[in-house]
């Protein structure tokens, strides 16, 4: 995994934000009297034109559905559903394609991994090992399971830092775990995990990982091959790219041992009244029409975050949040939640003794988008012993006005408080 140096205090030298921003057209638009200070990019990030020009582009020119239809129009939507997979497997360097399958989101790729891999590998008096800042999303399908199979879950604990506390990973990884499933990057705080320690931990007592990327595709660079883990998934929604569609990524030899996640067509070779006979992978796990402008608009986003440059994005973000840091402490009143060392670009807060819910409130009269309350991640928030907070997320199209708006109006909210 690449190293980014903050350095450079200007930020332009970096990355040319203002010609950037003009690249996302709701950016242009205002909020009342306000314009947009979108720093909601942790819950969805804005598209730009290159996405939403490939969206409209196909369902103009080329709409059809896939891989049934001999006529032009099926041709040519077969050729970029399919070229879709392979800009995909590139840009997280999977050594193949079809290993890279679509799904909903990272939720419906957890959910297909538990539901069949987890079904099969998991039995009574197994644990399954996750951590204590996971997303519901990587908490609840594996609970499931486990009740269903009369399974352990374990959880690996976080010091008052938001950071993982490795010394306990060997108590809790032992012969009868069957799958450690853990965040790259905590939604909830921003923490960086370091997932090659996990996984390497994890492989040398023979278990499969599952690496949930959803917060950390789109700032930092992903390599499948050299993290060497089992499962990846990320959600297309949080990295430019449409809703609806998401990636779980898989290792040969995993998928190609893993049953059907749903029945219908497209996934199959032969149906008779005796039996089903069953596609190799990536089909496999693709039962019905996909989501075939999803996937197109995703690999649209994709190849817009290569030709900005991804180096340079973490770069730009490494630097703007380290500014976001100086500038909201001297606010007064505020308190950081999450102080890892080694940070994405989120920022989860509280103010004074201000409901976050107030503060979002008042944020967006302001023309301010945060995300506010437990983040989906309530036994974290329990752990640290608050019920929630405000969350600024960054991205490559914020600035440091925007932070300083962000700044002024916290300032307003604590005068309007007392």
């Amino acid at each position: 995994m690449a190293e980014f140096t903050r350095d450079a205090p200007a930020l332009d030298d970096i990355l040319s934000v203002s010609k950037v921003r003009q690249d996302f057209p709701i950016l242009q638009r205002k909020i009342g009297k306000s314009p947009l200070v979108y720093l909601d990019n942790g819950a969805s990030t804005q598209k730009p034109r290159a996405v939403l020009d490939a969206v409209q582009r196909f369902y103009s020119e080329d709409y059809a559905n896939i891989h049934r239809g001999v006529h032009t129009l099926s041709q040519r939507a077969t050729q970029r559903y399919d070229a879709a997979r392979e800009t995909v497997a590139g840009y997280i360097h999977a050594p193949a394609t079809e290993e890279v399958i679509f799904v909903r989101g990272a939720t419906e790729a957890i959910n297909l991994v538990a539901s069949t891999y987890g079904r099969e590998a998991v039995g009574s008096g197994d644990n399954i090992l996750l951590t204590a800042m996971e997303h519901h999303a990587n908490i609840v399908p594996w609970q499931l399971l486990a009740q269903e199979k009369g399974a352990e879950i374990r959880v690996l604990p976080v010091d008052d830092r938001g950071v993982l506390e490795l010394d306990a990973l060997d108590s809790l990884l032992d012969e009868r775990t069957r799958v450690f499933a853990f965040t790259h990057v905590s939604n909830a705080l921003g923490t960086v995990n370091p997932v090659e320690k996990l996984i390497a931990a994890a492989h040398r007592r023979g278990v499969p990982v599952l690496v949930d990327a959803a917060q950390s595709v789109q700032h930092l660079g992903i390599d499948v091959t050299a993290l060497d883990c089992d499962f990846l998934v990320f959600s297309g929604h949080k990295c430019y790219g449409p809703t609806g569609i998401g990636v779980l990524y898989g290792k040969r030899e995993r998928l190609s041992e893993m049953p059907p996640y749903q029945g219908g067509g497209d996934m199959i070779e032969h149906v008779r009244w005796e039996g089903t006979t069953f596609k190799d992978i990536p089909e496999r796990f693709e039962a019905g029409t996909p989501n075939i402008a999803g996937a197109i608009g995703l690999a649209a986003a994709m190849r817009y975050l290569e030709e900005l440059g991804r180096e340079r994005i973490a770069r730009y973000e490494a630097n703007l949040v380290d500014y976001a840091n100086e500038t909201l402490s001297g606010v007064e009143g505020f308190r950081m939640v999450g102080t890892a060392p080694d940070k994405a670009s989120i920022i989860s807060f509280l103010l004074k003794e201000i409901h976050p819910h107030d503060v979002a409130t008042f944020l967006d009269a302001e023309g301010i988008a945060v995300r506010t309350g437990h983040h989906c991640a309530e036994p974290l928030m329990r752990r640290l012993g608050i019920t929630g907070t405000t969350r600024a997320s960054l991205s490559f199209y914020n600035t440091r006005e925007e932070i300083d708006l962000l700044a002024a109006a916290l300032g307003k909210i604590v005068r309007f408080f007392g």
